[in-house]
């Protein structure tokens, strides 16, 4: 599953250590799609007097395309040819991505966007431990402040190490270009981390990158193909509420705990 190639030159021990956890956010952290970004996105379409709409459905599709300005530009390509591009098309759909991010950060005040079941567990039981820990996401960086701080506290984002999120790389998932850009600020082989995922795209990203992947699947990405995942969860689970195997085996755990990703990391 992990790249090789390079092997003689990491440090072994390190590829035989598990050091840190690797997190997406959107759908992985906590299921913002359905009902947090795309209400902001039609909240920011309404105020902005188009006729642009993402119910359900539609959302789903185009969530086949990940960041949100390349969505928009989807949207237009595939299923508003209709529509009238502006010259200053391109300007407009970035001040639409400002306004769908304030319009999300407003829903994420409101308490209405919490984190999946398992994961503030998991991240503690991690800090407690001493592993290190990380974000690799395509949406941007307010989005991850703001969903962080308003479930976890003010000082959350220090827990993490890099927060490596929206433009800072040239590609986006399934791109392994954020992954990439993590593990260099971290300074650490692939094998020496293990990656969390909700998506196909996000998937792919990861094993781009030779990081073996836990994925969380939400209702939008149950039905991907996950080939290649270590493991693959409907949650994180609980310890009084255990989470569904899809792919894969967990042993004898029945929550994704300390325990259990040093099983995962040791199989892989």
């Amino acid at each position: 599953m992990a790249n090789l190639q390079d092997l003689d030159k990491l440090d072994t021990d390190k590829l035989n250590t598990l050091e840190a956890l690797i997190f997406d956010v959107d759908g992985t952290l906590a299921d913002t799609e359905r009902d947090g970004h795309r209400l902001a996105f039609n909240q920011a379409f309404e105020e902005s007097g188009l006729d642009w709409h993402w119910d359900i459905d539609l959302y789903g599709k185009l969530l086949a395309v990940a960041g949100g300005k390349e969505r928009m530009q989807f949207y237009l390509d595939q299923f508003r040819p209709d529509w009238p591009r502006p010259n200053h098309l391109q300007e407009m759909i970035a001040e639409l991505h400002r306004a769908k991010t304030h319009h999300y950060t407003r829903l994420l005040s409101e308490g209405v966007i919490p984190l999946r079941p398992g994961v503030k567990r998991l991240l503690m039981e991690a800090r407690q431990a001493g592993l290190r820990l990380a974000i690799a996401t395509t949406t941007t960086p307010a989005n991850v402040t703001a969903l962080l701080e308003h479930t976890l506290g003010d000082d959350s984002l220090s827990w993490f190490e890099v927060i490596a999120a929206g433009d800072m790389v040239p590609a986006k998932k399934p791109a392994p270009d954020i992954y990439r850009y993590t593990l260099e600020k971290m300074a650490l082989p692939p094998q020496a981390c293990l990656a969390f995922e909700d998506s196909r795209n996000g998937l792919v990203s990861a094993q781009a990158s030779g990081l073996a992947t836990i994925v969380t699947v939400t209702d939008y990405t149950r039905h991907h193909n996950f080939d290649g995942a270590l493991l693959v969860l409907d949650c994180l689970g609980e310890p009084d509420a255990p989470f569904q195997v899809l792919q894969g085996q967990a042993g004898a755990a029945t929550h994704v705990d300390l325990t259990c990703v040093q099983y995962l990391h040791r199989a892989i």
